[in-house]
């Protein structure tokens, strides 16, 4: 396997999950609970995500092609909703857009394990295209369970953030959070054009 496609798939999944910038929603979710009820909803939110990844990853492609979709169109679409993303990244529009969806869920559920924390926080849109987008890029058993395996490393540290939440908010503070975030949202659109290009390229366009 690849070891540059290893780098980029993890990179890919750190920036769109975006652990960093979910601590300190996880935090305001689970405001004045206990150590042990917030290690569990942190397990039960990473299980739940984990799952709904898990089945695109293995049937998404399936779906696709059932609907009709190649896999250059929906590389070139995914491409354009990272780039979304990115600049939602770059303007915190998806960081007040998450406190918005934190504040609404506070106020009608006690456990935000479910929803909003697993979907659609973690287990939203845009992972979904990216692992159905890397896994497309994939051949054979061994090149998919090494992108499961970068999966579950991202998940690793996004459980380790969301037990970590308090002093990492602390450490960082709000301008470091931003800060953070703005520059994984400028590698992310990057990342996002390269998308583009590569399913350009399987048309025969754009070299």
């Amino acid at each position: 396997m690849d070891p540059n496609f290893l780098i980029t798939a993890f990179f890919a999944l750190f920036v769109v999950i975006d652990p960093i910038g979910l601590a300190p929603l996880f935090v305001a979710l689970t405001v004045g609970m206990s150590p042990a009820k917030r290690r569990s909803i942190a397990i039960r939110a990473s299980l739940v995500a984990i799952g709904i990844l898990l089945v695109f990853s293995l049937f998404g492609e399936g779906i696709l092609d059932f609907i009709g979709i190649s896999m250059p169109a929906f590389r070139i679409a995914g491409g354009i909703l990272l780039f979304i993303t990115a600049l939602d990244m770059l303007f915190e529009r998806r960081q007040k857009r998450r406190e918005d969806q934190a504040e609404e869920d506070d106020q009608h559920e006690d456990d935000p394990s479910v929803f909003p924390l697993a979907i659609p926080l973690i287990a939203g849109p845009g992972s979904i295209a990216t692992i159905i987008l890397l896994v497309g890029q994939t051949e054979g058993t061994a090149g998919y369970f090494a992108v499961m395996g970068v999966l579950l490393a991202v998940f690793a540290l996004t459980f380790v953030m969301f037990l970590g939440a308090n002093a990492i908010e602390r450490l960082l503070g709000k301008t470091g959070i931003t800060v953070v975030t703005r520059l994984l949202g400028m590698l992310l659109a990057a990342l996002s054009v390269q998308f583009v290009l590569d399913g350009l390229a399987s048309f025969g366009l754009g070299g």
